[in-house]
C-alpha cells in the first residue's frame, strides 16, 4: 500500500508539474511578444505595458479570494477549475481584435493563475510536509522552463503565423492537461484533499507578523524584476544595440538562469539559515541589475544576466519553503494566499511604471539603475532590522495530525 501511494503521489505531483508549466507560460509570453503586438495593435510601450501589468494584478487580485474560497472547497476542483479558466483565458487573447478584448483575456489568464498557485503550492506542501523546499523548488522548477521556452516558442511561432499562435496553442495544451489531473487527481492520497483551513481571518490574524515579513522580502525585488524582464528584449535593442534574435536570446539565458535557481533555491531553504539567505540572494540580484547598466560586451551581458536570472529566481522558492514551512496545515492556504496576493499587488505595477516612465522619456538604463539602487535602500533596511532583532517571523509550528511524506518528489 505505501508503494502504491508513493506511486499515486507522484504521478500527481508530475502532473501538476506539467500543469503550472502552462499557468506560467501564460503570464510570461507576452514579453517576448511585446514588439509584434505594439505592431498588431498600434500601440506604444505604455499601453501594452498596462496590458502586461494586467496579467499580474489579476493574479495577485485572484488569491486572496482563492484563501478564503479554500476554507469552503476542496483545493482538487479549484486546480481543475484554476486549469479551465487557463483555457478560457488563452482562447479569449488568441482571438482578440483589439486591446481592450486583448486586455480582457489578460484579465482571465491573470486570474487562473493567480487561483492555481494559492491552491496548488499548500497542496504540494502537503504531499511532501518534510521536503517542503525541495517540493517546491522541482514545482518550481517545471515553472521556470516554461518561462525558458516562452521565447523560443514566441520565436518559432512568429516565424511561420502570427502571435495568435501561441495562445492556441496554450489553450490546446492546458485543456488536454487539465483532463489528465482531472482523471489523476482522485487517485490522489487523502492527506492532499483534508479539510481546508481554518476560518481565514483567523489563520491571517494569527500569523500576519510572519506574512508581513515574507511579503516586505518578495515585493521589492519583484516589483523591479517586473519592469525588467518584461521589457528586457526591447531594452537591450534600445539601450545595448543588439539585434533583436540576440535580444530574445539573452531572455532566454535569464529565465534559464531560473531554472538552477529554482532547483537549488529551495533546497538550500531547507538546510540554511533562512533570513540571511534571502537577504543574501536580494543583494545579489540589486547588484547584477545596477552592473548590468554599466555593461556592453555581449559576453559581459551573458554573464550579468545569469547572475540576475539565477539571483531573482532562487529568491522565490526559499520564500515558499520559509513561509510553508512555518505555516501549520489548518492556515497555509490562507497564509499563502494574503503573503502572494499581497506581494503581487505591489509586483503587478513594476511593468506599467517602467512602460510609462519610457514612454515619457526617461532612458532604460535610468529606470534601472533607479530600481537597483531603491532595491539596495530596501535591504539596508532589513538588514538592519534583522541585526536588531526586530524582523518578526515564526517557527515551525507542530502539525497535531502530521502525515508521512508518501515519496519523493
Amino acid at each position: 500500500m505505501g508503494d502504491l501511494r508513493s506511486v499515486v503521489t507522484r504521478r500527481l505531483f508530475g502532473t501538476l508539474c506539467g500543469l503550472v508549466f502552462l499557468v506560467n507560460l501564460g503570464r510570461v509570453v507576452f514579453a517576448p511578444l511585446v514588439e509584434p503586438l505594439m505592431s498588431a495593435f498600434a500601440v506604444e510601450e505604455a499601453t501594452l505595458g498596462a496590458v502586461i501589468t494586467l496579467v499580474w494584478l489579476a493574479t495577485a487580485s485572484a488569491r486572496i479570494p482563492t484563501g478564503y474560497l479554500l476554507t469552503r472547497v476542496s483545493r482538487r476542483r479549484v486546480v481543475l477549475a484554476a486549469g479551465g479558466l487557463l483555457a478560457v483565458g488563452a482562447v479569449v487573447a488568441a482571438s482578440a481584435s483589439s486591446i481592450p478584448v486583448l486586455a480582457g483575456g489578460a484579465l482571465v489568464i491573470g486570474l487562473a493563475t493567480g487561483v492555481y498557485f494559492v491552491a496548488a503550492v499548500p497542496l504540494i506542501s502537503r504531499l511532501y510536509p518534510d521536503r517542503v523546499g525541495r517540493a517546491v523548488g522541482i514545482h518550481g522548477t517545471a515553472t521556470q522552463l516554461a518561462a525558458v521556452a516562452a521565447p523560443t516558442l514566441a520565436v518559432a511561432v512568429l516565424a511561420v503565423g502570427s502571435w495568435r499562435g501561441v495562445f492556441w496553442a496554450l489553450a490546446v495544451g492546458t485543456l488536454c492537461t487539465t483532463l489528465v489531473l482531472r482523471y489523476t487527481i482522485d487517485e490522489a492520497p487523502a492527506s492532499s484533499a483534508r479539510t481546508p483551513d481554518r476560518a481565514f481571518s483567523d489563520a491571517v490574524r494569527g500569523y500576519w507578523p510572519l506574512l508581513a515579513t515574507a511579503i516586505v522580502f518578495v515585493a521589492a525585488a519583484g516589483f523591479v524584476w517586473q519592469g525588467v524582464f518584461n521589457f528586457y528584449p526591447t531594452y537591450l535593442i534600445r539601450a545595448k544595440g543588439l539585434s533583436p534574435g540576440l535580444a530574445n536570446a539573452l531572455l532566454t539565458v535569464a529565465f534559464a538562469a531560473g531554472v538552477p535557481g529554482f532547483w537549488f533555491g529551495g533546497r538550500l531553504a531547507d538546510s540554511l539559515p533562512q533570513v540571511p539567505y534571502v537577504l543574501s540572494i536580494i543583494a545579489g540580484f540589486a547588484g547584477s541589475l545596477f552592473v548590468l547598466t554599466y555593461t556592453s560586451s555581449v559576453l559581459g551581458l551573458v554573464v550579468v544576466t545569469v547572475c540576475m536570472g539565477y539571483a531573482i529566481h532562487s529568491l522565490f522558492p526559499a520564500l515558499d519553503a520559509f513561509l510553508l514551512g512555518a505555516l501549520p496545515t489548518d492556515a497555509d492556504a490562507s497564509g499563502y494566499a494574503v503573503y502572494s496576493g499581497g506581494a503581487l499587488f505591489t509586483e503587478a505595477t513594476g511593468s506599467a511604471v517602467t512602460g510609462a516612465l519610457v514612454g515619457a522619456g526617461v532612458g532604460f538604463e535610468t529606470v534601472f539603475r533607479a530600481g537597483a539602487l531603491g532595491l539596495g535602500v530596501v535591504l539596508v533596511g532589513l538588514c538592519a532590522l534583522y541585526r536588531l532583532d526586530r524582523l518578526p517571523g515564526a517557527r515551525p509550528t507542530p502539525d497535531p495530525d502530521p502525515s508521512p511524506a508518501p515519496g519523493r518528489p
